[in-house]
């Protein structure tokens, strides 16, 4: 009988490691079963369960429930879930759990869920990874605009030492452990927060049993393996190169039980190497245009100020003698009536949906679904259309996005320090024919670091398209409002990336077996 290892996945977030690992199905269920998720944010942990109830129920039935099919595609409100398979919600309620770690409510929650998995699976695996915000560069810069804010009074520093504790309760067959780049430099009371996670993580079972050999994940010619790290920094894994269509970097530390270290020597996966482009990944979604957020939403409107920021530009760039980007801009103004969408929300498939053989859309497109969710736009203030509407026609004829210094003075924002270096990236696109930049967070403010590249539609990405970017399937919902949504899905791991983690190391436990 195949091995089966039974999950704890802490600081879940949405469930991007989770749904690589349960993901992984070897013609049966997976071998990865997630026994507990733990989220303490509520939107992230409605997401949470409602994932697991859908998983749940797929394995009992072999499909998605037709009342989810419909709450997808917008038909009907969200049902009550409950009604529709009471086992199926009662497995999900117990397996995502809003608790916040640290606290005893939770420790005992998962004490009493280890006990369980024991008891049903061949050994255990522990994912996750603590809040980022406190290690992260951007984080920490904002933390220090804070007055009083004192780093060693910080939690979430120290959150990961609840990850070890679970590790030195659970002794689990083997650990992942994700983080940004930020905690390799961050640093409480003069010490690096890194170094501080090592030492805890070696010494874990020092003199009571089995310790951990800590594994980072290395890519060498389309194979990816474990490998002993020789510095920090080799546990850096980028997304990028295992067909992700965003450039995001983080920190992945895999630790195997000392008892079962040896079988993982030469375990190793195939990795395509093809590099993925935003376009790969969001292109066939239908074309929207953006909102105005102050004056009238009218797309009359949204036209005149679009057409008539495109026709300024292409008169400036006439006049400069720059022929390419005077074409461009004069071109948007010509067809923008003829050819610019209409619609700030739409649903409609492609013909060809669900019947790709490119295996990123395979697994982002799902062929039970009669609709595309959560794919509406964001209104943006009139003075940022011009802006978006250069930095997506810039990007094109470039190939690169603008820099402050970029823009003509037509479009500077009134900011003091707008030349000064301060705001240089503040309006970036995302180039069609790249991986896009990292999707955080930040996405949920005010989406000027993420304009899409199509001049035409002049706007930010939608949560759909922030979602795809990241991997997250179609039959994917994110509940909670729209910013819960985006922020929900710039602090997830990639599902498509955990799903190769999870292969690796599943070949590392069970190669010798």
């Amino acid at each position: 009988m195949p091995a089966t290892f039974g999950v704890v996945d802490l600081f879940a977030g949405p469930g991007g490691l989770g749904e690589g690992f349960s993901a992984i199905a070897n013609e049966g269920p997976s071998p990865f079963q997630i026994g507990i998720s733990v989220e303490k944010e509520q939107s992230a942990h409605r997401t949470l369960t409602l994932r697991a109830f859908l998983r749940e129920y797929r394995t009992r039935h072999g499909s998605l429930p037709f009342q989810f099919v419909e709450f997808h595609a917008g038909f009907r409100p969200e049902p009550d879930w409950s009604t529709v398979d009471a086992q199926a919600w009662q497995a999900a309620t117990e397996e995502a759990r809003a608790l916040e770690l640290g606290t005893e409510a939770a420790a005992e929650a998962i004490d009493r869920t280890i006990v369980k998995l024991r008891a049903t699976y061949d050994d255990t695996v522990v994912i996750g990874g603590p809040p980022c915000q406190a290690y992260s560069l951007v984080g920490r810069a904002r933390a220090k605009g804070k007055v009083g804010y004192v780093p060693e009074a910080d939690e979430r520093h120290y959150l990961f030492r609840e990850y070890i504790r679970v590790l030195d309760r659970l002794r689990p067959a083997a650990f992942v452990m994700e983080n940004v780049k930020g905690i390799l430099s961050s640093t409480v009371e003069s010490r690096l927060v890194f170094e501080m996670l090592m030492e805890d993580l070696s010494s874990l079972g020092t003199g009571r049993g089995h310790h951990y050999e800590l594994r980072a994940i290395r890519l060498t010619n389309g194979t990816a393996t474990l490998q002993e790290a020789l510095k920090p920094s080799d546990f850096i894994v980028r997304a990028e190169d295992f067909g992700i269509p965003q450039r995001r970097h983080r920190v992945i530390i895999v630790g195997i039980r000392s008892d079962i270290a040896a079988r993982s020597v030469g375990a190793e996966i195939p990795v395509s190497g093809v590099s993925r482009t935003l376009n790969d990944a969001i292109g066939a979604l239908p074309a929207l245009r953006s909102g105005i957020s102050r004056g009238r939403d009218e797309l009359s409107s949204w036209r005149s100020e679009v057409g008539g920021a495109a026709s300024l530009l292409a008169g400036i760039y006439a006049e400069q003698g720059d022929a390419k980007l005077h074409e461009a801009f004069s071109s948007v103004a010509e067809l923008l009536n003829e050819r610019g969408p209409k619609l700030r929300a739409a649903s409609r498939l492609g013909d060809d949906y669900g019947c790709s053989n490119d295996e990123l859309l395979r697994w982002l497109e799902r062929p039970q679904l009669t609709g595309i969710a959560q794919h509406e736009t964001r209104g943006h203030m009139a003075s940022d259309l011009g802006r978006y509407l250069f930095s997506a026609v810039f990007g094109a004829v470039r190939s690169y996005s603008p820099k402050a210094g970029d823009f003509p003075l037509s479009l500077s924002p009134q900011h003091r320090n707008w030349h000064s270096g301060v705001f240089n990236d503040r309006f970036r696109v995302q180039l069609a024919n790249e991986a896009s930049t990292t999707v955080t967070s930040h996405i949920s403010k005010d989406g000027h670091y993420f304009i899409h590249p199509d001049p035409m539609q002049c706007r930010s990405l939608t949560v759909r398209e922030a979602a795809r970017l990241q991997t997250f399937p179609d039959d994917y919902l994110f509940l909670g409002n729209r910013t819960q949504q985006y922020v929900q899905v710039g602090n997830a791991v990639p599902p498509y990336l955990a799903r190769q983690i999870a292969s690796l190391l599943l070949c590392a436990l069970t190669q010798a077996q």
